[in-house]
Formats: structure tokens, sequence, C-alpha cells
């Protein structure tokens, strides 16, 4: 069995790598966030205690993703070298979602990476067996997670042999697949059709 887990650490070091000075504030395929905004939200657990979690929830009113757009907003304005910093965190790295264990901690690493690298025209920051890895735990929920509608679509990644499903195809990287997978529209225009 492998170790998810041992592949977040280098997925975030390794997008450390990536930011730039003139990186933070490309658009990231999160509707509405900015790339700083992707690493403020992936670095949270670094800053929020568990007690600061559940005030942060309950000030949302226990919706997940007001939380996430208030937290990334106001944390967006912190010092660069603080939110580097940051990624490169142990804390950070064994960090896992509640109730996602180390799978889900993997996905969230590896999708939101890839909301920074595929804007900047940059390879995944994850390891290729993460990504590929990730692909796996996304076709399993048959697209569920993000609303994706996987009827009739043939997925096969450009860059390994992995393939998935039966019809119409849809070809792209790995990273980008993920992308696909997880409900986003890439650069160039592609999505996936909406449940």
């Amino acid at each position: 069995m492998t170790d998810l887990q041992a592949w977040v650490a280098p997925t975030y070091q390794q997008l450390a790598e990536t930011l730039t000075a003139d990186t933070w504030d490309t658009p990231s395929l999160c509707e509405k966030w900015l790339v700083r905004h992707v690493i403020a939200h992936v670095t949270m657990p670094v800053r929020l205690t568990p007690e600061q979690f559940g005030a942060e929830m309950a000030a949302a009113g226990g919706d997940f993703t007001v939380l996430s757009d208030t937290v990334a907003t106001r944390d967006a304005s912190l010092p660069e070298a603080d939110l580097l910093d940051q990624l490169r965190s142990p804390r950070l790295h064994a960090w896992q979602p509640p109730g996602g264990g180390a799978a889900g901690a993997l996905r969230h690493a590896v999708i939101h990476s890839l909301d920074v690298t595929i804007p900047l025209d940059r390879p995944p920051a994850a390891p290729p067996e993460a990504v590929t890895a990730v692909l796996g735990q996304l076709t399993t929920s048959n697209g569920t997670w993000f609303g994706v509608d996987l009827t009739g679509v043939r997925l096969e990644a450009t860059d390994t042999g992995w393939s998935w499903g039966d019809g119409t195809l849809v070809s792209a990287p790995s990273g980008s697949l993920v992308s696909l997978l997880s409900g986003r529209t890439l650069p160039t225009g592609q999505a996936l059709p909406r449940t």
C-alpha cells in the first residue's frame, strides 16, 4: 500500500519553489482567486488551531465555502515569505482534513497545486505518481465529488498510459485531467459537463 501522505510534503515544497515575485497575482483556476488566495487557503491548517477553525466555521454559519473565501481573502495579504514558510511547514505536510485522511490530504495538495501551476504554465508540483493516485480517487467517485458528469466520457492522459471510461474522448496531460475532474475550466476553455 502506498503512503499517500508521503507525497504531500514534496508537492507543497515544489509548489513553494514554483512561486516567484511575479506569480502571486496571477488568476488561479479557483474562481475569483489569485495564486495568493490559493496559497492562503492551503496553508490555513498552519495558522488556525482546531479551536480557531471552529470559531471561523461558526462565524461562517457552518458553510465551509464561506469560511474558505473569508480566510483566503483575509490571509492573502500576509507577507509572501510567511506564506512560503507555511507551505514548507511540517505541520501542513502532516495535516489531514477532517474525515478525509491521507487520501483527502493528498487530493487537497494536488488539486490546489494544479490550480496554481496550470495557469502559470508550469509542470505539476506533485510527483507524477501522486497525480495518478488522485486521478484514481476522482474517477472512483465517478465525478460526484465535484459535480462533473462522466457519462459517456473516456479520459486519457497524454503524458502517461493512464485512461478511464468509455465514450467521447477527453485527452489532456494528467494534471489537466485532475483539474477537469475537480470541476475546473482550463485556460484553454476546456471543461467537463456538470451534473
